[in-house]
């Protein structure tokens, strides 16, 4: 079974560079993708009206508009959709929307897998007949006609795109993914950031660099079902930006350790940002392995410790960012949260 994604937070990936001025035809012989320039109009005005439409159901919080506009496997199950249109629906209202882009994505002659299980299906679109591609990448696809639209919402305080993945049902266009996403973070774009984070690497301020390069992933990739060569690039200059103790990566397996003025140890499982408190900077949020959340107070206190621990470690990442968001983690629980200023933390 495909996955219909819907994702509410940690910004969006822009489209600007890796997707805008795409031109051409994918390669795969199983899976084509044909970029709006280069489709036949009657397509690319389907495929567009009906992502206005959807859009437009979005921004009146319409579930059940939407629910009618699903493809069955999707609409029997709405729940995390409506869940997230509610979200984008508070977002965008008022917005003007805007068709981006289209794709059509083809996977008519796509074959099950050995197991008879719909196959992972692979779109590459070449851009501007150049050596850079685009690639949509959607596991357990079955067979048939798709397409992908992005639609952004202008004219508010805070952009956002809503794109979505379509399936062509009995000659119409239907639901089969839903991706919202804020299109700026802290009042700036993907391309800033990226820009910053070059700067800040050749500054040597490389764990600002290396959560920057992030937030622009984050603001340039419409959906975790897209990816480009653009991205790719991005990619490879976080890695090199990277300060040698994430060299690995920091995750459960391989966390970050970092020791207290009082030299407790702290050991973070997962570092990223986050804009939900819309600041003049966004914010750090650093994910904390810890025995047992304990009562709130202690908590708490283990939570604004481990912040200090972290930002007197790395103390430049008090210029770039507006503080620190720490989620202690066991699991099978809720995590604790806990969020600071900069001039809070001690």
């Amino acid at each position: 079974m495909r996955k219909a994604v819907c994702i509410s937070k940690t910004g969006r990936w822009r489209t600007a560079l890796a997707l805008a001025g795409m031109l051409a035809y994918g390669v795969a012989a199983a899976e084509t993708c044909t970029t709006q320039s280069a489709m036949p109009a009657a397509d690319r005005d389907a495929l567009a009206s009906s992502a206005r439409t959807l859009a437009a159901r979005v921004e009146a919080n319409d579930a059940a508009g939407l629910q009618a506009m699903t493809v069955p496997e999707y609409a029997k199950d709405f729940g995390a959709i409506q869940n997230a249109v509610g979200g984008a629906a508070a977002k965008i209202k008022g917005a003007t929307l805007a068709v981006d882009q289209v794709y059509l994505l083809d996977a008519s002659d796509l074959k099950p897998g050995a197991d008879g299980k719909p196959a992972n299906a692979q779109f590459l679109c070449a851009l501007n007949r150049s050596i850079n591609e685009a690639d949509f990448s959607i596991p357990s696809l079955p067979a048939g006609k798709y397409g992908f639209a992005i639609v952004e919402a202008r004219g508010i305080a805070t952009p956002w795109r809503l794109s979505f993945l379509l399936q062509q049902e009995q000659g119409k266009w239907q639901m089969a993914g839903f991706y919202p996403k804020p299109m700026t973070a802290a009042g700036h774009d993907g391309l800033w950031y990226w820009t910053e984070a070059r700067t800040m690497a050749k500054s040597k301020e490389q764990w600002s660099a290396w959560l920057y390069y992030q937030q622009a992933e984050a603001l340039l990739n419409p959906s975790g079902i897209v990816q480009s060569t653009h991205l790719e690039k991005l990619r490879s200059e976080q890695t090199a930006a990277a300060p040698p103790a994430l060299s690995s990566g920091v995750s459960a397996g391989s966390p970050l350790v970092v020791k207290g003025a009082d030299g407790a140890e702290y050991h973070f499982t997962g570092l990223g940002v986050d804009d939900s408190l819309a600041k003049e900077k966004i914010d750090v949020t650093a994910w904390l392995k810890v025995e047992q959340i304990g009562d709130p107070v202690a908590a708490r206190k283990r939570n604004t410790d481990a912040m200090s621990a972290l930002v007197g470690a790395y103390p430049e990442l008090r210029k770039s960012f507006h503080g620190v968001w720490i989620f202690a983690q066991v699991p099978g629980q809720n995590p604790y949260a806990t969020e600071l200023s900069m001039n809070e933390i001690k």
